[in-house]
């Protein structure tokens, strides 16, 4: 279901994959909005304890945005430095400055917010928003590659961690993927941490 020509170093799916995941969007998206407004009063308290097994490694979490489950919690209490993406262009990975609760923050693209200043850091664990995911442990972005692109550049360059965060309403029988999809290694949602092998 996949062309294979290369483009900008990615397989270009098929049009056939684009449109499945564009209607698995538009599930999915309702599947959040009505999670995120059924939330329980602390839907990181599952985040925070699987962070604890991380002390000391750099997280990147993420400046929540529309209906979003909030890390914010989860990111404040990390005992270890914390980041933020930074949208480094279309069609390359992202950067991570780093962020604490009081970071002046501005605005950036796609509207989501990040640190004015702060040093560049490479995270070993990665907080990853979406769409949906499934139970093989696959997500659904909102289509820009940019997550994808960034765990396969520091999956290549050593050990990484990938959380996906979200609501546990959120899942999906099966999404539909490509070559490009990168594999979380846990879910963490409201209701728990559901792990992949």
């Amino acid at each position: 279901m996949k062309d294979r020509a290369a483009h900008g170093g990615r397989t270009v799916a098929s049009a056939p994959i684009t449109e499945a995941k564009k209607s698995a969007r538009r599930i999915a998206y309702a599947a959040r909005r009505a999670a995120h407004a059924a939330a329980p009063p602390d839907p990181s308290r599952h985040l925070r304890a699987e962070l604890a097994a991380h002390t000391g490694r750099v997280v990147s979490g993420y400046m929540p945005i529309h209906s979003e489950i909030d890390p914010l919690p989860a990111m404040a209490a990390h005992d270890g430095p914390v980041c933020v993406p930074v949208i480094m262009g279309m069609g390359r990975p992202l950067a991570f400055r780093e962020w604490t609760p009081d970071s002046p923050m501005i605005a950036g693209d796609f509207g989501a917010r990040i640190p004015e200043h702060g040093a560049w850091l490479v995270p070993g664990v990665v907080i990853v928003p979406m769409v949906a995911f499934d139970a093989r442990g696959y997500r659904l972005g909102y289509g820009g590659g940019f997550y994808d692109r960034t765990l396969a550049a520091l999956r290549a360059a050593g050990p990484v961690t990938a959380l996906g965060f979200a609501y546990a309403g959120q899942e999906l029988p099966e999404l539909p993927t490509d070559a490009n999809d990168q594999r979380l290694d846990a879910v963490v949602t409201d209701h728990g941490v559901r792990r992949f092998a």
